[in-house]
């Protein structure tokens, strides 16, 4: 059985990594985050604090635990932050995994790096894995050097791409724009939502899915792996509102253009999964099964 790493295993996906290992038996875990381990599941795995900002923790953890595939899920995802701290943000989204491919390569890990739709700049969407990258955003910029840092270090790899992660966690205290939507409607506030837009929203446990199966294929090079439905982002806000039974007339649409967000943001991306099907065996939920799924998750833990 293989010994997995993951890094930034207090996020989302971390966390969603931590229960499928842990739940299936399919692979030993260690699991390693910046601070305290924050996941309410702590028997199973081991937990090793690693800032994946400090060079010499980096090897030093992955030196001592030697696993056979180290997972990156670890990143700054905020797009307006990177684009405003962009020197923190190359620390993390470039320069840290510069260290990781290093000491992957000089002892012979599989290593798995999450990237995102954003590498792209959203003018042909859907988007096949050979498609070229042109970003739109630091962040993008961030996302695609730190691809080609990892193409070119000789390790084994693989680039998994995603776009617009949601899902649960008992103790997240990050929101998502599905629980972001579901809140605010809740609370009866008027939300703006762009309705030009276009996205293929991504269920967690799908994501983390698709990381172990590219672990265990020990498969390389680069796999898109996504929801399988395209929707405008304000459709995406409607489905909850409705799924929910909440007032979607407080969804208001809009224009990317009155946002005066800071970062530029792709119009349509969405991915062409054909790849991560046939060579992974990759299964991904419609958005309404991820949102049943989210729905039941929240009522066992009471939140």
């Amino acid at each position: 059985m293989k010994t997995i790493l993951v890094t930034g295993s207090n996020g989302l996906l971390g966390q969603k990594l931590t229960s499928l290992i842990c739940g299936s038996g399919r692979a030993n875990l260690i699991a390693t985050s910046r601070g305290a381990n924050r996941n309410p599941l702590s028997e199973g795995y081991l937990y090793v604090q690693m800032n994946i900002s400090e060079q010499s923790q980096i090897k030093e953890v992955i030196s001592t635990y030697k696993p056979d595939v180290v997972i990156n899920t670890a990143a700054i995802t905020n797009v307006d932050i990177c684009h405003i701290q962009r020197e923190l943000c190359t620390q993390v989204n470039v320069t840290a995994v510069e260290h990781l491919a290093k000491i992957c390569k000089e002892l012979n890990i599989h290593l798995i790096h999450l990237s995102t739709d954003f590498v792209f700049d959203g003018n042909a969407g859907p988007y096949s894995e050979d498609a070229l990258p042109n970003p739109l955003s630091f962040y993008g910029e961030s996302k695609v050097q730190a691809e080609q840092v990892i193409r070119d270090s000789g390790c084994k790899w693989a680039i998994i791409r995603t776009i617009l992660v949601y899902g649960i966690t008992a103790s997240s205290s990050r929101s998502n724009i599905v629980l972001w939507a579901k809140s605010s409607l809740e609370k009866g506030a008027p939300i703006k939502v762009v309705n030009d837009q276009w996205r293929m929203p991504t269920l967690a446990e799908d994501l983390a899915e698709g990381c172990l199966l590219t672990a265990e294929k020990e498969a390389t090079g680069i796999f898109h792996i996504s929801g399988k439905d395209m929707m405008s982002v304000y459709e995406l806000v409607q489905q909850v509102g409705a799924f929910w039974n909440l007032d979607t007339s407080l969804i208001q649409p809009v224009s990317s253009a009155t946002l005066n967000q800071e970062a530029k943001r792709p119009l349509k991306t969405g991915f062409i999964l054909d790849k991560a099907i046939r060579e992974l065996g990759y299964k991904p939920h419609s958005f309404l099964e991820g949102l049943k799924l989210q729905k039941m998750q929240i009522q066992l833990a009471g939140i």
